[in-house]
């Protein structure tokens, strides 16, 4: 079970905070974040090697989109879509409500049941579909402004052990600085120790290792507001800092795919 926070803040210089621990077999094959798709240059994603397709991913226009699977759909089914497709298909668009109007419209029978976040630095949507066999749309909802977690049952279900465990945790840290004075890793501290709890108690521990399944990769990512412009008047980029395993024993760093734009 994966889980995503989502922090919007609409008239904050960073309006989006996202972080993301990715759970996941340990044999399924991947790659950290990077232009892996030569068709699509502008697009920085993590690879799955097994589909083809990702987890998480941003383009240059500044679209973030997340995808997680719902309660007992892990892993591909025969006659069904993979689901990390519809990260890439996100990324196609400029701006986040284009992009989740078109994925709305796509055939909920073709996937396997997914919760899906699709952002920019205006707007937020949450996307599910329940999978079940009357399905007949896949529903979009907008993310509130504010803290929201998002795991394997509904946005901010307190149904989920770890949205009851740690939702509450998130709203009272810190926020993360994403771009620090003298340190561009900035200050994520608070948010950092939550999502490297790895605490007895089942499926409400933030990083998990179950056997073949555990925690394989985490992120935190920001989206600067349109115009914001850091020393000397550069404008700023979003930030990704990324761990390339269990977030409890592995450091972040900036992933160097968003240092600049290909030709840039």
């Amino acid at each position: 079970m994966c889980t995503l926070v989502i922090l919007r803040r609409p008239e904050h210089p960073w309006p989006v905070i996202l972080a993301a621990n990715r759970d996941e077999m340990v044999d399924r094959p991947w790659a950290a974040p990077g232009r892996h798709w030569p068709d699509r240059p502008e697009v920085v994603a993590g690879l799955d090697r097994t589909a083809g397709g990702s987890w998480l991913g941003l383009n240059d226009h500044g679209v973030v989109a997340a995808i997680l699977n719902r309660r007992g759909s892990l892993g591909p089914a025969a006659g069904k879509r993979s689901r990390g497709e519809l990260v890439l298909e996100a990324l196609d668009h400029a701006d986040a409500l284009a992009a989740a109007e078109a994925l709305a419209e796509l055939n909920p029978q073709a996937y396997r049941s997914f919760n899906m976040v699709v952002a920019d630095n205006r707007d937020a949507y949450w996307l599910r579909n329940r999978g079940t066999p009357d399905a007949r749309v896949i529903e979009l909802e907008p993310v509130p402004d504010g803290l929201s977690m998002l795991t394997a049952y509904d946005l901010n279900d307190p149904a989920s052990p770890r949205v009851a465990r740690h939702l509450a945790d998130f709203e009272a840290a810190v926020p993360p600085e994403p771009w620090g004075t003298g340190n561009q890793d900035g200050d994520w501290a608070a948010w950092q120790a939550i999502l490297a709890r790895s605490e007895p108690g089942g499926e409400a521990a933030m990083t998990v290792e179950r056997g073949g399944f555990q925690t394989v990769c985490s992120s935190l990512l920001a989206l600067p507001a349109a115009g914001l412009a850091g020393p000397g008047g550069t404008p700023w980029r979003p930030v990704w800092l990324f761990a390339p395993g269990r977030p409890d024993r592995t450091p972040y760093a900036p992933l160097e795919a968003l240092a600049a734009p290909p030709n840039g």
